[in-house]
């Protein structure tokens, strides 16, 4: 198996939601045991310590929750993720999923300085395709994909340095879509899995034709798992939970086949409240994902306990 450099960066941002409590995941992570996790594969790991919000001079606005503080998160995020992507493989550990907006934005930044195509695969329940325009909520962590795809109404956000086409973004997982976001996202022709799909075909066939598109057009991919891509019932430490998830070898499969790609060149993990956990039992199962990306085989699972 190949070594590859890992980057742990924290992104404790809790400002894409009025429900707290994700700035707890990046050291929730840590405990659960991530950098050892992926030492043990023999990867050299270096954690790089939590990120900051740039200090942004923009007024509060009276429906989007907290935006100068996700416009400051966007800014250091997009910042870090490029620093990172020239050193090796950075896992960015969350926070919510606003922290997206900056992540791939700076992966994007990067793919372009090695001329190549950014591809993102997402997987979550969400798509996440509303604009500060259609949120009902105002709650930005609804909205990175569209902003990182260049959608209209991000004026307030930085400028993007490379935008993702919507075609390059893959969606795995779906099961809570507002009409709006399907409407957008089938137009712009990005590839939709929804649950009921999985559950006709599997989940193997989706993932391995988005990775076909990946390698024909020469691409690096981003990953951004969501804890709600899972069925709430093995990963409860969400507040945004959708029954009807992947299950736990589901899960394990779309990671074990991502690593197999050698396509993968940065991870997100998103959406963990440990406030919500039931003894670090989800904060756990991520660290074995994120494991499986980099190569742990089936036969070399721990016994977990709890």
């Amino acid at each position: 198996m190949e070594k590859r450099d890992i980057l742990l960066v924290g992104a404790p941002m809790d400002a894409g939601k009025r429900r707290q409590g994700c700035r707890m995941g990046p050291d929730a992570y840590r405990v659960a045991g991530i950098e050892q996790a992926l030492a043990d594969l023999g990867h050299p790991i270096r954690d790089l310590g939590d990120v900051s919000p740039d200090p942004v001079d923009i007024p509060d606005h009276d429906h989007l929750f907290a935006l100068p503080e996700c416009v400051g998160w966007t800014q250091a995020l997009m910042r870090s993720a490029r620093e990172a992507a020239a050193q090796g493989v950075p896992i960015f550990m969350g926070g919510d999923h606003a922290l997206s907006m900056g992540t791939v934005a700076g992966m994007a930044a990067h793919a372009q300085d090695l001329g190549r195509p950014l591809f993102v695969l997402w997987l979550d329940a969400h798509s996440d395709f509303h604009t500060p325009d259609s949120t009902g909520s105002g709650n930005l962590h609804g909205t990175p994909v569209a902003y990182f795809t260049g959608q209209a109404g991000f004026e307030a956000f930085p400028a993007l340095p490379a935008p993702v086409p919507t075609q390059q973004v893959g969606m795995i997982g779906l099961r809570s879509v507002d009409p709006h976001e399907r409407a957008a996202l089938e137009k712009d022709n990005a590839m939709l899995a929804d649950m009921r799909s999985i559950d006709e075909h599997g989940i193997k066939a989706p993932l391995m034709a988005f990775l076909d598109r990946v390698r024909a057009a020469g691409g690096i991919l981003h990953v951004s798992l969501d804890v709600d891509f899972l069925e709430p019932a093995i990963a409860p430490a969400v507040g945004t939970t959708v029954p009807g998830g992947a299950t736990e070898r589901e899960a394990h499969l779309v990671m074990e086949l991502l690593h197999e790609s050698g396509l993968v060149c940065s991870l997100d993990l998103v959406e963990l409240n440990p406030f919500l956990d039931e003894r670090g039992r989800t904060a756990k199962l991520m660290v074995d994902l994120a494991a499986s990306l980099m190569g742990r085989r089936i036969f070399d699972r721990p016994t977990r306990s709890f």
